[in-house]
């Protein structure tokens, strides 16, 4: 029986971290009969956060990252690796490979993943690259080699079907590559497109949890694949070149699996489609579903506003989730460019349900996006929180090969970095030296606003400020850069986390709203702004991870917390001031407080 080991290497150790895609190649070949018996199959996942990983890094870079992967795999003595490959640890693995090859020359390495899909031609470490999903592809190279009597060589002539299996690609054969300026995108010569692996039907594809290969609770969470598609064509995504269409999971499947994650009491999961909503039919079938197996565990989906109604967002509201929605940016002539549409008045109109019924939700937006300037990502911003969204999220624009957009982007006179992450460096619109400011406002929002926990009152502040959001996280940006002092006690943005420094990001977001009212002359409303900050911010540590406080406020808790305490200056001018010792503390049905 050969060894065969499924590995990759993950940013994080967490549940978006998961090794899904490594996970799904392991449960492929132990589940098919033309391979279950052949391989002893094991799952090897690595993680940058891991101390041995983070000291070889230290030591020697992502070299010597790649060179203790390598040993770590060697151990296993794997007559098969196959590796997940993403625009995150592409450089990383590949050195592991040719590393790995030096202490197992006989070992064969076969690559799959995104970065893999967008240009399998582009690798010269791997015997064999899988573009497209993987599970039927590698079971059919598997089969096919183990009866080959002409050894891996043999049968690769025809490209992108190697061994007769569609969508594999044979290492070491460069002679189809055709060059692309540099730019790491060559394609087959006589191919316009890269041939994809035949996908596995859904309700064939074994299920790495029910079959034990994936453990949710050593990952504290779960990935969750109910479907595979998009019916979009987004030209920054992987999506805008794979199926237009999307092919569900059966529900039988799902259930066992809600089932199991019950059972395995983990507290969040993950859902990994691109567009959850895209049937409102059956999300609201599977999330009834989870609100009767699953109603403890917390869940998070990626969603479309203009599918968003009424009836939809109450049925998210009847379980513990959050929604990601793409807004990308607030033009919509801007989106043109990368094939999205955008009405205005309809997405804040479904917005307003989720408001309403109390969802949570975030916004993504990307800077860089053709078209697109400083200017109009900061209106972007405005438009985004001006809508309450629980975080923003805010990318510089990848340019990643196998998207439609690699393909357009030349056109629209963009330039690129030609290594992951592939980050736009500049384009006629969008200045390099703009692209660094919308870097350090993007920074700049991510702390004040996503990690400072501000959507209940940062609406409230800008309004007596009479300020544009944007505006207003600008000069908190200047004023951060510019205090050498301050950032030399709290350290670079790039390194707060809300859950280690909510207390000191509150501290600063007090400091610098006490700034910008004394330069405004609105002394007289701070009493009821810091106030209001102060009980949201000390009630959302208590419901992120318990921690109690007690301190003290010019007016009633239970004045500042109704529904007029968001109102600044009517409450200041109509609320009598009462100074209160407030604790803060979880309660029998979460945070709550009371008056000393």
């Amino acid at each position: 029986m050969k060894s065969l080991v499924c590995t990759t290497l993950l940013v994080e150790t967490s549940p978006q971290g998961l090794p899904l895609g490594a996970a799904c190649i392991a449960s492929s070949i132990k589940a098919d009969s033309r391979t279950k018996n052949g391989f002893s199959v094991s799952l090897a996942d690595f993680s940058l956060e891991d101390k041995d990983i983070m000291q070889a890094r230290e030591k020697g870079g992502d070299e010597g990252v790649s060179a203790l992967l390598a040993e770590k795999l060697a151990a296993k003595k794997p007559d098969f690796v196959c590796f997940s490959v993403y625009v995150w640890n592409r450089r990383i693995l590949e050195g592991t490979c040719r590393h790995l090859k030096k202490m197992l020359p006989d070992c064969l390495c076969i690559a799959g993943g995104p970065e893999v899909t967008a240009d399998p031609l582009s690798f010269d470490s791997f015997d064999f690259m899988i573009a497209g999903q993987g599970e039927r592809a590698m079971v059919e190279l598997l089969d096919a080699m183990a009866k080959s009597e002409t050894g891996i060589g043999g049968n690769c002539n025809e490209t992108g079907r190697a061994f007769g299996v569609q969508g594999v690609y044979a290492g070491g054969d460069k002679s189809h590559i055709k060059k692309n300026d540099g730019a790491p995108s060559p394609h087959p010569a006589g191919h316009n497109e890269i041939v994809r692996a035949c996908p596995l039907p859904p309700e064939m594809t074994a299920s790495p949890y029910l079959d034990g290969t994936l453990d949710p609770s050593k990952y504290g969470g779960a990935l969750w694949e109910l479907a595979r598609g998009c019916p979009f064509k987004c030209s920054y995504c992987y999506e805008s070149k794979g199926e237009k269409k999307i092919a569900y999971f059966p529900m039988e499947r799902l259930e066992k699996e809600i089932e199991l994650f019950a059972k395995k009491k983990i507290a969040q999961v993950f859902v990994l489609d691109p567009t959850y909503n895209a049937s409102k039919e059956r999300a609201i079938k599977m999330l009834r579903i989870i609100e009767k197996k699953a109603p403890g565990i917390f869940f998070y989906f990626e969603a479309r506003a203009e599918f968003i109604d009424r009836e939809l967002a109450r049925a998210f509201a009847r379980i513990p989730c959050c929604l990601q929605i793409g807004l990308q940016s607030a033009n919509p002539e801007v989106l043109k460019n990368v094939h999205r549409t955008l009405e205005k008045k309809r997405f804040e109109k479904n917005i307003g349900f989720l408001n309403e019924e109390g969802v949570t939700f975030g916004f993504d937006l990307i800077y860089g996006l053709p078209g697109d300037n400083f200017k109009g990502f900061c209106e972007s911003i405005d438009f985004a929180l001006s809508l309450y969204p629980n975080n923003l999220e805010l990318f510089c624009l990848s340019v990643l090969p196998g998207t439609d957009l690699h393909d357009a982007a030349k056109g629209f006179g963009m330039e690129w970095e030609n290594q992951p992450p592939y980050h736009v460096l500049r384009t006629p619109q969008f200045s390099e030296k703009d692209l660094a400011k919308a870097e350090c406002l993007s920074l700049a929002t991510n702390l004040f606003y996503t990690k400072g926990r501000a959507v209940a009152w940062f609406n409230s502040v800008i309004y007596v400020l009479k300020e544009k959001p944007s505006d207003f996280l600008k000069k908190f940006e200047e004023w951060l850069g510019n205090d050498k002092k301050k950032l030399a006690s709290t350290g670079s943005i790039r390194d707060w986390t809300a859950d280690e420094n909510s207390a000191q990001i509150e501290e600063l977001q007090l400091a610098f709203i006490q700034k910008r009212f004394h330069e405004k002359g609105l002394d007289r409303y701070l009493p009821a702004a810091e106030d209001l900050i102060r009980m949201h911010a000390a009630l959302g540590r208590c419901t992120f991870d318990g921690t109690e406080s007690t301190f003290t406020t010019r007016y009633h808790p239970d004045d500042v917390m109704s529904e007029y305490g968001t109102d600044i200056e009517f409450f200041t001018e109509n609320c009598g001031k009462q100074k209160c010792r407030v604790r803060v503390f979880v309660g029998k049905n979460g945070a709550d407080w009371r008056t000393i």
